[in-house]
């Protein structure tokens, strides 16, 4: 087999796909296995030892550009691919596949994909998770009624370079004397799914008493929210508080993640990172839910509340009141962190 996947858009989604890619290798070891993908993922998707090749998508998230998507295929097709696996849910992430004559292109019913898809799924809602909506496709239809139908699935699990870890740590003056809580304050879903920053200073000053240290992780966009959590420690636990918000590239912050014990993090694609790396996770659900798309990982505690509403995966509160997120304490998180501790 000679295997090309249309790859998810979003971090955490490209981390759950690699539970596909493994149980693909598992049938198929011989298989050539490659995965197109937006820039961004890529480098996640090199830390994937059952993916041959990392392909860049060049047409921007959303973007329909038929010609930009035929000239595309017909550029793939000279790796003669024998199957697809098409993961995005839209018709135009079924074109490439199409334009590359590639004989097997498997997916999910998703938008009007008829004609695009000569392998089409159309029970997607009797698998529950994420990944076994992406492991289902690997075996053929009639075998795939549900959930049960599948073995037990491989988790995700990116390679680490401790050389780039190291280079990283010594560019940012980390150090590892104390055992480090990681915390992921961001969201790029929206602000139904962010704990607030306030809590996030609570959890942090608790730690650091408690001897740990604090690396706080996220993007440019996130720097106003660590930098916040980070003013409003006491003077004495700023010492031990490390604002890596917008300081590192996608990869350097996978390294770094898999040197925390524990990492606080909203349902976020760093929630998943920490999770592929072998972290400790304390997992903040807010207008989402895990019972679709968990951190897996053995060392998990996942909280949230139980209020009537929720989960709505709504992007913003659509009654207003946040209380989702705003009447989940910081003690319970605290707590979280220390019976996975034990």
């Amino acid at each position: 087999m000679n295997i090309l996947v249309i790859g998810p858009s979003w971090v955490g989604d490209m981390v759950m796909s690699q539970c596909l890619y493994k149980t693909l290798k598992q049938q198929h070891p011989d298989a050539t296995l490659d995965v197109l993908a937006p820039a961004w993922c890529k480098p996640i998707i090199e830390r994937m030892p059952e993916v041959d090749r990392a392909i860049e998508m060049p047409i921007g998230h959303g973007e329909f550009n038929l010609a930009g998507r035929y000239q595309l295929g017909k550029q793939l097709k000279a790796n003669a691919y024998t199957h697809a696996y098409i993961l995005p849910n839209s018709a135009k992430s079924a074109l490439i596949p199409l334009f590359a004559k590639i004989p097997v292109r498997t997916g999910w019913k998703g938008e009007t994909r008829y004609g695009l898809l000569n392998d089409l799924r159309a029970n997607k809602k009797d698998f529950g998770l994420m990944i076994e909506r992406y492991c289902a496709l690997a075996y053929p239809k009639p075998e795939m009624k549900n959930s049960s139908s599948l073995p037990p699935l491989p988790k995700p699990s990116l390679s680490i370079d401790t050389v780039n870890q190291q280079s990283a740590m010594a560019k940012l003056k980390l150090q590892n004397d104390r055992p480090v809580i990681g915390l992921c304050p961001g969201a790029e879903f929206g602000p139904a799914k962010r704990w607030p920053e306030h809590y996030y200073a609570q959890v942090a000053e608790e730690m650091i008493g408690q001897g740990y240290q604090i690396w706080l992780f996220g993007s440019a966009k996130d720097q106003p929210v660590t930098a916040a959590i980070r003013e409003s420690l006491s003077t004495e636990a700023q010492a031990s508080c490390f604002n890596l918000a917008g300081q590192t590239n996608l990869i350097e912050a996978v390294d770094l993640l898999a040197a925390c014990d524990t990492v606080v993090s909203n349902d976020s694609g760093l929630m998943h990172v920490s999770a592929a790396v072998g972290c400790k996770v304390v997992a903040v659900y807010g207008s989402t839910s895990p019972d679709y798309t968990p951190p897996l990982s053995d060392q998990v505690a996942i909280v949230h509340t139980d209020i009537e509403c929720r989960p709505c995966f709504k992007r913003e509160c659509p009654l207003g009141h946040l209380k989702c997120l705003k009447e989940l304490p910081p003690q319970k998180v605290i707590q979280a962190i220390e019976q996975l501790a034990k």
